[in-house]
């Protein structure tokens, strides 16, 4: 069996067998938008919205770590609206959650001036009603900003049963802290702007799936649409990935650390992070996840609180997004989520642990 260790080690040596002497190391990033191709050039790169050998780098890291073919994106949401349009048509019916990333339901909306209508089920009941009439049902697990988990593979039975098709945004654990398509997922998508890339300076997302044909269309839409990523964007998430393995630990390591004394605090109402026993997801991400992430949600008792604490830390950011080296955290009910006005997503970053949390502490004391 593969492990992340593994993994994380092959991942380095990826160019190694393509490599003659005097070869770079590194990735040289290759800005080009034509190609020199006489003649039948079916088995060459003819154009820029075709190929680029940059991103076609990363796509074999990312297929790396996924054990499956990838298809890169410009951004997570690229990636997502991407398998929608490729494989539905008019008629069908979609599942999404109702308390993940605001956006893809969004999306969802908009297709329904093309002949695709959605219903929504929150994370945690989930499989509750069960999957008939479904051609594609899509869930983010843990779901952001709340972090309720579903049971993968349960749900992954019940649609193959049903007929569906199952996609799951692994956002926010990457390959490294779980594995949705060895739980029996059809499809990940996932926004490698976050942790895969690390720093906070590059959109990027992908595609990847065990099943050839849905890879094809997948990659016909890409082609057909043009929603190709940048060639130095593609460089950026290369750079990243091959240090994704010690900030992923180094990140979920310092979440565990905090969590519990996040809970424990005087200003903390309530807090979920999946990794605590009395988590009522605990017990299903045991046996599911690899790792329990970095994101940690908790609220305080208002708006402005809220504000004034994150605003206080020395050692975070008042920002949105999450998974970079810098620690960041954001009132989610200015985004657009249904949750309390003293919500805080906390995206804990690569600083020394007992150094973050005293900074966090001392900035919770002050409210």
């Amino acid at each position: 069996m593969t492990t992340s260790n593994s993994r994380a080690a092959g991942l380095l040596h990826l160019r190694d067998r393509a490599l003659k002497r005097g070869d770079p190391v590194p990735l040289p990033l290759t800005m080009a938008s034509i190609y020199l191709s006489p003649g039948d050039s079916s088995d060459t790169i003819e154009y820029g919205r075709f190929g680029n050998p940059t991103w076609h780098a990363v796509e074999d890291m990312l297929g790396h770590l996924e054990d499956a073919p990838c298809i890169a994106f410009p951004s997570g949401m690229a990636a997502i609206a991407a398998t929608f349009f490729a494989l539905l048509k008019a008629g069908d019916r979609m599942l999404l959650p109702a308390d993940g990333y605001h956006t893809t339901r969004a999306v969802a909306e908009r297709l329904k001036a093309f002949g695709v209508d959605f219903d929504t089920r929150p994370t945690a009941s989930f499989l509750d009603g069960g999957f008939a009439g479904y051609r594609l049902v899509f869930v983010e697990t843990p779901a952001n900003p709340g972090l309720d988990i579903c049971d993968i593979t349960a749900a992954a039975d019940a649609i193959h049963a049903a007929g569906g098709l199952f996609i799951v945004d692994n956002t926010t654990m990457t390959p490294l802290g779980q594995r949705p398509l060895d739980l029996g997922a059809d499809i990940v998508v996932a926004a490698d702007t976050k942790a895969p890339n690390g720093h906070s300076d590059a959109l990027f997302g992908h595609v990847a799936s065990r099943d050839p044909e849905i890879i094809e269309a997948v990659r016909k839409w890409r082609v057909t649409a043009g929603s190709i990523p940048s060639p130095f964007d593609a460089w950026l998430v290369h750079r990243g990935l091959e240090t994704l393995d010690m900030r992923f630990e180094r990140m979920c390591n310092t979440a565990e650390l905090i969590a519990p004394r996040l809970k424990a605090h005087r200003a903390v109402r309530s807090l979920r992070y999946p990794g605590l026993p009395e988590d009522p997801s605990y017990n299903l991400a045991r046996v599911q996840m690899e790792r329990f992430g970095f994101l940690i949600s908790f609220v305080l008792d208002s708006e402005e609180k809220a504000e004034r604490f994150i605003d206080g830390c020395a050692l975070m950011h008042s920002a949105t997004s999450f998974g970079g080296v810098h620690t960041t955290a954001e009132r989610r009910d200015k985004r657009g989520d249904a949750v309390p006005g003293g919500f805080v997503r906390l995206a804990v970053g690569c600083e020394p642990a007992e150094e973050l949390w005293k900074a966090i502490e001392e900035s919770l004391d002050r409210l």
